[in-house]
């Protein structure tokens, strides 16, 4: 429904007007939404979706970089709304707290570590 909407178009323009990096904006869609639904899939297939627009808007843009960037995005803070949250804290015997703090956190830390990563990798391809 996003992406039929013309949102992609809309923060497509908006990230032209803004001279955001595509890979960058290709992270901070996927974690909105990330976070807003809990679901690393939605995320995942919803950020393409609304970023594939700005492909043709800038010129030079690494569309595997674009995939990588969307791909970390959607590993952000898992929260209790996301199923993997929950394998988790089952399978490893942890209280919802403690799930909190380990894999909430290391989802996190790879989400960030891999946009560094992916921006680093931007500078030479």
């Amino acid at each position: 429904m996003l992406v039929a909407s013309g949102v992609g178009d809309v923060i497509g323009h908006l990230a032209v007007n803004a001279q955001i990096s595509p890979i960058l904006l290709a992270w901070l869609v996927a974690a909105v939404i990330r976070i807003a639904t809990g679901s690393a899939t939605v995320a995942t297939i919803t950020g393409a979706g609304i970023v594939v627009p700005v492909i043709d808007l800038i010129p030079g843009v690494n569309r595997e970089l674009l995939v990588l960037a969307t791909g970390a995005g959607s590993l952000i803070l898992s929260h209790v709304n996301d199923a993997g949250f929950w394998l988790v804290k089952q399978y490893f015997n942890m209280s919802v707290s403690e799930t909190f703090k380990t894999w909430t956190a290391m989802e996190t830390i790879l989400s960030v570590v891999g946009l560094v990563f992916i921006l680093l990798l931007s500078l030479v391809l």
